[in-house]
């Protein structure tokens, strides 16, 4: 009665909890799915609904998963590249070494899976570490292309995964010729891969969600029937197609997936069988077991002993989709024949700009 009689004092006071609240339940939605969060947030008047306000709402990341972070900066949407591009202007990497600024804006999201959101992010970070370090690289093409080399290196340095470690001078060997033709000091590239040998990139850590944001946002998912390795019956098991692997549920309730198989060097084909329609499998391309895990009846994870995985789709069109789905995930890996492409532009620059000196054309690339 008494907040009743100040004059709407209480309803004042309520404001800020009642905001609070909203950017709570904005942040959660945000984690779930980044798209409609941010469209929360607007909606409730907690951001504007500018690029710079957005950028300045994801790079204080609060409460935020960064997975979801990086799947939003990814997006190709003419509003979410602008984000992008704000996004990469709240950083200073003003007089760091290459390395230092990768950690720094590595550290602010997760890298997507996905290729094309990965060129775009990295086309951002080259263009804004060679405009606030000018005198370093001839061109944001060979930034682009070390800072890929850089990443790429840290996995096959410090992945438990990959047996034959790079040395240092395959890392030479490797960006040979991406400085408009020509070859960066050997002493700048000794000294990048001593520094990832020596410290490697720190992944930000979310809040046990990483599992289920993935599982909120899959590629593909659905019912199929999959063949047993040691007894061959049918099982029926819910699938989840997401970051280059595929997980498979008894129940599409159950928190966490019987079995995962990563899409590494393994190739997938369409195969008749006589007890089920619509067939197609998964092979190991050049080794003998597929390598993949799974839950016994105990609980306890066990590794896979497959050497194929055949599945079952309801129709021919479902098989279809599957195979397309599963094709574009399992090819070797996508970020190579992009940043192939890349190098052979940054190789390819010095050859043009030769032509054109020798023609006696005055164009300035």
């Amino acid at each position: 009665m008494e907040a009743m009689e100040g004059g709407g004092l209480a309803t004042d006071e309520t404001k800020p909890s009642n905001k609070a609240k909203q950017t709570s339940i904005g942040r959660k939605k945000f984690n779930m799915d980044p798209k409609k969060g941010i469209e929360y947030l607007i909606e409730h008047n907690l951001l504007a609904p500018t690029p710079e306000d957005v950028a300045q709402f994801l790079y204080k990341g609060e409460g935020l998963n960064k997975t979801a972070i990086g799947d939003y900066l990814g997006e190709r949407h003419d509003f979410n590249e602008r984000v992008l591009r704000a996004f990469v202007e709240l950083h200073d990497f003003t007089d760091l070494i290459l390395v230092q600024a990768l950690r720094q804006f590595l550290w602010s999201f997760r890298l997507p899976g996905e290729a094309q959101k990965i060129d775009r992010m990295m086309e951002c970070f080259a263009q804004r570490y060679c405009q606030l370090n000018p005198n370093i690289f001839t061109n944001t093409d060979t930034c682009y292309v070390l800072s890929f080399a850089i990443i790429m290196l840290n996995t096959s340095l410090h992945n438990p995964s990959v047996k034959d470690k790079p040395s240092v001078e395959q890392f030479i060997s490797m960006n040979r010729g991406i400085n408009n033709g020509g070859d960066l000091p050997r002493e700048l590239l000794v000294s990048l891969y001593e520094s990832i040998k020596t410290e490697p990139f720190k992944i930000p850590e979310d809040d046990g969600n990483d599992l289920m944001h993935t599982f909120f946002n899959p590629d593909k998912e659905g019912w199929l029937w999959k063949q047993g390795g040691r007894y061959k019956s049918w099982k029926r098991r819910w699938f989840i197609l997401n970051d280059n692997c595929l997980y498979y549920f008894e129940y599409t309730t159950d928190k966490e997936p019987r079995g995962i198989i990563p899409l590494e060097n393994i190739q997938v084909r369409e195969v008749q069988d006589r007890h089920k329609p619509h067939c197609f499998e998964l092979y190991a391309a050049g080794s003998e077991f597929i390598k993949a895990c799974k839950t016994d009846s105990e609980g306890k994870v066990v590794e896979g002993k497959h050497t194929v995985y055949r599945m079952s789709a309801a129709t021919d069109e479902e098989k279809e989709e599957w195979i397309k789905c599963v094709r574009q995930s399992i090819s070797h890996n996508p970020f190579y024949d992009m940043l192939a492409a890349r190098k052979k532009k940054a190789q390819k620059t010095n050859q043009v700009n030769l032509k054109r000196h020798t023609s006696g054309a005055v164009v300035e690339l």
